[in-house]
């Protein structure tokens, strides 16, 4: 097995060699065109060049105050259903992530409570990709359905 190894590999170089003297030959026979340098853009140009156009661009995470999803189903946290404390429903909150990263409970009645006990990494495991920009937490509601 060594031996068909040592040839494989001592013919490999030979091919490279041949195809090398080959690159050589062309090389001295083929007038080259003279490529120049494609002019440096300005500074300014090649910095703003790789940002999308302003109407592709997201909101920076300081620029927004707040995350929302719907959840339908009953909020189950350390086995208990969570409930309105004003009003009793248990399914059909919006959740919010707030920019300090505490979690808000709004139900259908418009009650609001902040649940202490999730935080932003529960907000981000249970949501999914964000779909909308508003610009009024209204908007944001309304489209959610409440």
């Amino acid at each position: 097995m060594f031996f068909r190894r040592a040839r494989e590999d001592r013919a490999f170089r030979e091919a490279q060699r041949a195809g090398h003297e080959l690159l050589l030959q062309l090389q001295a026979t083929q007038p080259w065109r003279d490529l120049t340098e494609p002019a440096a853009p300005a500074a300014e140009e090649s910095a703003m060049s790789d940002l999308p156009p302003p109407e592709l661009r997201v909101p920076s995470r300081p620029e927004v105050a707040g995350l929302m999803m719907r959840w339908e189903q009953p909020l189950v946290i350390d086995g208990e259903v969570r409930t309105c404390p004003e009003c009793g429903v248990y399914r059909d909150w919006i959740v919010f992530c707030m920019r300090d990263d505490s979690v808000w409970l709004r139900c259908r009645a418009g009650h609001q409570v902040q649940e202490p006990q999730l935080d932003a990494a529960w907000y981000n495991r249970n949501s999914g990709p964000v779909d909308h920009w508003h610009p009024t937490l209204e908007e944001g509601l309304r489209h959610l359905g409440h």
